[in-house]
């Protein structure tokens, strides 16, 4: 029996590339990657994933044209309005991580609907980043600590992996397999603390391509795979 990560988190990437390939817009390739997620959450979730975080939306994503940035923020509402009563018939509950500032009040208007609706599913957890940068999200976490010690709310005593409590994804399990699309072999800000010890595979599809054969093939390969976090293989 293939060994099922609890959490997976995914670099969507491609999108644009893929549009490009076949002679579309970007924003059809960016329409068809949400579609995509619709098809692998529900993958995951059959397949007993526990935890599904999914990089939607980097503090670098700012730098893209205006008219593609508002495209992106446009998006949650086609999601959610489109595929609600799917997520709530497959008991998924839905989160979000990042930071709210910047984002439009409307997208932040359908995120909050959807976490409300779905906060007493049992099911995997949706967790979309949005506003994402885990150099942002490792800053804050540091002034969260201090202001505890300097307010004497705490000593100045942090150890193991107590910083965690301070991540966005305090409430969430460890991010066992990273998987990236498109064939690019870097984390683009993403979960760096997180990812300490998470097996990596990268995917040469296209995020619009990376149906639930290439899901299960992702975690077929972790399956294989002997997790020693710094130790020895067993004799």
């Amino acid at each position: 029996m293939t060994t099922i990560p609890e959490h997976v988190a995914i670099i969507m990437d491609g999108n644009g590339r893929w549009a490009k390939e076949k002679g579309k817009a970007r924003s059809q390739g960016h329409f068809a990657g949400v579609k995509r997620v619709r098809d692998i959450a529900i993958h995951a979730n059959e397949l007993g994933v526990r935890c599904l975080t999914l990089y939607a939306f980097s503090t670098e994503n700012w730098k893209r044209p205006q008219t593609e940035v508002s495209y992106l923020m446009s998006l949650p509402e086609f999601f959610f309005n489109s595929y609600m009563k799917e997520i709530m018939e497959n008991d998924i509950r839905i989160e979000m991580i990042g930071e709210r500032e910047h984002i439009p009040s409307a997208a932040l208007k359908i995120f909050d609907k959807a976490i409300k609706t779905s906060k007493d599913n049992r099911g995997m957890i949706l967790n979309f980043a949005m506003n994402y940068g885990s150099i942002d999200e490792i800053n804050v976490a540091v002034r969260k600590y201090t202001d505890e010690v300097l307010s004497k709310r705490r000593s100045n005593d942090l150890a193991g992996d107590e910083f965690k409590n301070y991540l966005f994804t305090k409430d969430l399990p460890e991010v066992d397999l990273l998987i990236r699309t498109s064939g690019e072999k870097r984390l683009s800000n993403f979960l760096l603390y997180q990812l300490a010890y998470s097996e990596l595979y990268f995917s040469d599809r296209y995020w619009p391509d990376f149906d639930e054969q290439a899901l299960d093939e992702a975690i077929k390969d972790y399956g294989m795979r002997q997790r020693r976090y710094g130790g020895l293989d067993e004799d």
